[in-house]
């Protein structure tokens, strides 16, 4: 702000020393008119193309309203716990020095494409949203983190089959082109790729959609091993690391053998990194990489739904004496500190898990080796599915091994406590129980706590619901979205799910244009702040076809609406109504102005009406600001509109424009009350922003 100030000057002389402002600085009044001009009625809004900024905002929002959409939360079960269904297990039985990747599809299942599935059919399989209610996730949470997944040999299709897993549960794209996705070889190349394989292309296939599933707003890096070799697994580990991934999934592993601590070191201990590795699918037994001290291991669940109030029931995943989830104590790693279970002296396996039962398995597409849409199952499903919550719980410390987080926040963890993967002489080995066991370790994710680091921090981003809303086709819409950032960060704006010729302004959040389309529309909106701490809120608005309400008569309902008989019938701070030829009336000679003091200030303009039962009604004025403020981000001075408690618009020194705009702002949800019209008008302590309004009308239909 500025130090030179005309505080002092009387409201008639400093509004004359405005026009000389103007007439002065005309450059400047058509700079500011031409950047800042509120859209007008009816006028076809010209979109400039979106920063990245807001891009990423429009993203997170498009996300939030797919996994929180009431039909998105429909369950379409393949299956119930432990079910013995049958099964393609994608990759054989590994042989020594090798791996093998985790991934069940279900072969009992029709596999279909993409093509022949009508538009807004469902598909078998647990759900994005489904995944989401289930462990309590956020739906706005993990943008700017990086998401890595390790496989073997290369899928060809990852990328087009990906694009078609998103857009069936309407989240946002994730192309090489748009830099969300990227597909590397160990060496990290992208052009020389391995060679192509069937069985691993579903794993991968599996592995990035469980990300996109959990946390749709992370970037992917899918690295392709050049063999499922121990050694190329662990040269793909390093090159996700050195590619920047605070986050790897590995859905693969074998057999424990005595070099595994050797490989701990050279492949996966990384500080600061999160890496989950699949618990194994064959049942109780200790399996390598998840029984490494530095790795969170993940294993299985049966996931159902129930009538508990969280809406799901979990049980240890066992089809069989040789197929479940794996658990075991290790016969060479080291039991890390943070590990405090009594019956096994070296690393126990696992830490936390999720769903990978088949029978209760998850939506996948792969056309690589597949043919469509499947239904998958496995701990492939589990490890991923836990990166990608650990992502959405921000990053790790930068010395921190991350499978110590869910040790120091079992409350945020859903335990489960029944089940079992096999025989074993301790209990808890094999036993799912009260608080810590092998099958399950702490539980599954409730919320994204327990996979947080106790020391860092994120902003906090806040929108505020507008509540529910109502308009009529051809009315003209102005609806300002409210939010804050802990941090006091400028935020970003996005929305989804608008009526028909509607927009929101991803720099101020106003929300305008005129809707053309009647129906009911789910609508959420988004704040991003520039760290990617993400707000969002849902609301309901209804748009009715215009045209008459019933036996109700239509009429104008405001007294005095042009304000030619001076103060009558409104409640107005001194001087606000006036016929000063400092300011020009739109028609007739008087009108309403307020601020324009160049110091602290405010005015006010108020009229109550009762808006009869059984009608439309809609608000409409035309409003002129300029301005002395010379800021283009930075409002310094505001008008706020409200009807009743509900706040319509707001305007700053950034509206600033030549000449008058029409506003208008469907009331009909106010039939039957009595409401007050209020303006209110803000000026901060220097710098003038005048605020002049004329010709309103409260009209019913």
């Amino acid at each position: 702000m500025y130090s030179s100030r005309h505080s002092s000057r009387s409201r008639t002389g400093r509004r004359s020393l405005r026009g000389i402002i103007t007439a002065a600085l005309p450059a400047l009044a058509l700079a500011v008119a031409g950047l800042m001009a509120a859209p007008q009625a009816n006028a076809q809004t010209v979109q400039a193309a979106p920063s990245a900024q807001s891009a990423k905002a429009a993203a997170i929002a498009q996300n939030a309203a797919a996994l929180t959409a009431p039909k998105a939360q429909a369950v379409h079960s393949t299956g119930r716990a432990g079910d013995k269904v049958p099964t393609t297990h994608l990759c054989g039985t590994p042989t020594a020095g090798h791996a093998a990747c985790f991934a069940q599809r279900r072969s009992d299942i029709k596999q279909k494409l993409a093509s022949a599935i009508s538009p807004n059919a469902t598909v078998s399989g647990i759900s994005p949203a489904n995944l989401h209610s289930a462990y309590n996730l956020s739906s706005t949470a993990g943008s700017g983190m990086t998401v890595a997944v390790v496989d073997a040999y290369n899928d060809p299709n990852a990328a087009s089959d990906l694009a078609t897993y998103r857009s069936q549960f309407s989240l946002s794209a994730c192309t090489v082109a748009n830099g969300c996705f990227k597909q590397v070889s160990q060496t990290g190349s992208t052009t020389s790729l391995p060679t192509n394989d069937t069985g691993w292309a579903g794993e991968e296939a599996l592995d990035i959609d469980m990300v996109s599933a959990v946390c749709p707003n992370c970037s992917i890096i899918l690295v392709e091993a050049s063999s499922a070799t121990d050694a190329d697994l662990g040269t793909a580990e390093n090159e996700a690391v050195a590619l920047g991934a605070k986050f790897v999934s590995n859905s693969w592993g074998g057999s424990e053998s005595s070099s595994q601590t050797s490989e701990d070191t050279s492949y996966f201990k990384h500080p600061g990194v999160a890496i989950t590795v699949s618990a194994g699918d064959s049942g109780y037994g200790a399996e390598y990489p998840a029984t490494s001290q530095y790795v969170t291991a993940v294993g299985g669940t049966a996931l159902s739904t129930s009538s508990s109030t969280r809406g799901w029931t979990e049980s240890v995943w066992n089809t069989s004496s040789t197929e479940g989830t794996g658990s075991g104590c290790s016969s060479y790693d080291s039991k890390p500190s943070w590990q405090t279970d009594t019956g096994c002296t070296k690393r126990m396996e696992s830490d936390v898990s999720a769903v990978a039962d088949p029978a209760t398995g998850v939506a996948v597409y792969d056309t690589y080796g597949g043919s469509g849409w499947a239904v998958y199952g496995g701990t492939s499903a589990s490890s991923p599915i836990i990166a990608s919550v650990y992502a959405l719980a921000g990053t790790p410390g930068t010395s921190d091994y991350p499978a110590k987080y869910p040790y120091s926040h079992t409350s945020n963890l859903y335990d489960v406590t029944s089940g079992s993967n096999g025989s074993c002489s301790t209990s808890y080995f094999c036993t799912a129980g009260t608080g810590y066991d092998g099958p399950t370790g702490w539980g599954t994710p409730n919320g994204t706590t327990a996979f947080a680091s106790g020391t860092t921090t994120g902003n906090t981003v806040t929108v505020t619901s507008p509540g529910s809303q109502s308009t009529v086709t051809g009315s003209t819409v102005s609806l300002q979205i409210s939010a804050t950032d802990s941090a006091g960060a400028t935020l970003t704006y996005g929305a989804s799910g608008l009526p028909t010729g509607l927009s929101i302004s991803s720099s101020t959040g106003l929300i305008s244009g005129t809707a053309s389309t009647a129906g009911t529309y789910s609508t959420t909106v988004t704040a991003t702040d520039s760290t990617g701490a993400a707000g969002s809120a849902t609301f309901t608005w209804t748009v009715s076809s215009s045209g008459g309400g019933g036996t109700c008569t239509s009429t104008q309902l405001l007294g005095n609406n042009g304000f030619e008989s001076g103060s009558t019938t409104w409640t107005a701070s001194s001087g606000v109504i006036t016929n000063s030829t400092s300011e020009s009336a739109r028609t007739g000679s008087y009108y309403a102005w307020l601020d324009g003091y160049g110091s602290t200030h405010t005015d006010t303009l108020s009229q109550s009406v009762t808006i009869p039962s059984g009608c439309k009604a809609s608000l409409t004025f035309y409003v002129h600001i300029d301005t002395a403020e010379t800021t283009t981000s930075t409002a310094y001075d505001k008008l706020t509109v409200t009807a009743g408690s509900t706040t319509l618009a707001s305007y700053s020194n950034l509206n600033a424009a030549t000449g008058y705009v029409l506003k208008t702002f469907d009331l009909s949800s106010l039939a039957g009350t009595t409401a007050t019209i209020k303006f209110s008008g803000v000026e901060d302590s220097s710098l003038q922003t005048s605020f002049v309004i004329d010709d309103t009308a409260l009209t019913t239909s």
